[in-house]
């Protein structure tokens, strides 16, 4: 059986809804399009007009022995607005609406799981009106909307922040004052000063500096994978340095202006943690890049522990 498929969401302008998903080692390919309407092979134009029915969304195809399925939805809506009730940000009108798009009835369920437990989680003060609904036709889009990110890097990240998006997501998906109090009581000190005050621990005489057993480095606070053992190197820094995360899509980059210097932070996307800092001083033969960790924000899950905890899939990262 197959282990390749695919998976739809229609998250406003399509433009925006391309890199959450190809971030993710697993998916293959993500195209930008349109579904959900009437009008067979419809252009740009036609979609705009809200009159063929049809959403802008992107269709994204992956190996689901590498990626799961609600890891897509997670990042889904994390990327937008699901209280919106007439489109996303400044693009208003039928075709901005968000929805999940099943292909089958696991994906259903887990969609609409993952929507109720959005909706009692008290994250938006109004209701989640996203909708779930079977896909049918998925058109392509015009090949200059395609992977627009990376090709008009500059005018996508002008349009990522003045429609406002950016700003929502920061917003709605950063740690509440009610959500440090609960992370504070599982904590130690150190892990708390570091993730959620964005503190430093000595060089040197942190917990993993020096570590070099096979296994993976999880987010202390979401549990989420982040960094392997065989990225991981000697940099001589004192911390943790690795030359790349597990998955892009599990990091963040913010700037940093702190301490009279112009530096890239690394936060933790589903924690919105401090993790440490990002240089471009790494092995030339790893990338060039050294992931600075701090240890007090990571969890070490020792290789034969990896299937038992649960992250057996990533077995195949050692």
């Amino acid at each position: 059986m197959s282990k390749i498929k695919q998976a739809a969401f229609a998250g406003g302008c399509f433009w925006c809804m391309v890199k959450p998903f190809d971030q993710f080692e697993g998916v293959i390919k993500v195209i930008a399009g349109y579904t959900g309407g009437h009008k067979k092979h419809p252009t740009y134009e036609e979609v705009c007009t809200h009159a063929t029915g049809h959403y802008e969304a992107v269709q994204i195809t992956y190996d689901a022995e590498k990626l799961d399925y609600i890891e897509l939805v997670d990042a889904f809506f994390r990327s937008i607005d699901p209280t919106d009730e007439g489109g996303q940000f400044h693009d208003r009108g039928e075709s901005y609406k968000t929805a999940v798009f099943y292909y089958d009835e696991d994906q259903r369920k887990i969609a609409e799981d993952y929507k109720k437990e959005l909706e009692v989680s008290g994250r938006f003060e109004k209701r989640v009106v996203t909708a779930v609904k079977p896909m049918e036709t998925f058109y392509p889009a015009e090949e200059y909307h395609q992977n627009y990110y990376k090709e008009n890097p500059f005018r996508y990240n002008l349009y990522y922040k003045g429609s406002g998006r950016e700003a929502f997501i920061q917003k709605h998906w950063s740690n509440s004052p009610s959500d440090k109090e609960e992370i504070k009581k599982k904590l130690t000190d150190i892990e708390y000063r570091v993730t959620q005050e964005n503190g430093t621990e000595a060089p040197y005489t942190n917990e993993y500096f020096n570590k070099f057993e096979e296994g993976i480095y999880v987010d202390t606070i979401s549990g989420k994978p982040l960094f392997s053992s065989r990225d991981k190197f000697d940099s001589g820094c004192g911390w943790p340095a690795f030359s790349k995360p597990i998955h892009e899509a599990y990091v963040r980059e913010k700037e940093d202006l702190t301490h009279g210097m112009v530096r890239t932070e690394i936060r933790s996307t589903h924690a919105d943690s401090h993790l440490g800092h990002v240089f471009e001083d790494g092995p030339m033969e790893k990338g060039g890049l050294r992931y600075c960790i701090n240890s007090a924000a990571l969890r070490f899950i020792p290789k034969e522990k990896m299937a038992e905890e649960g992250y057996g899939k990533y077995l195949n990262k050692l």
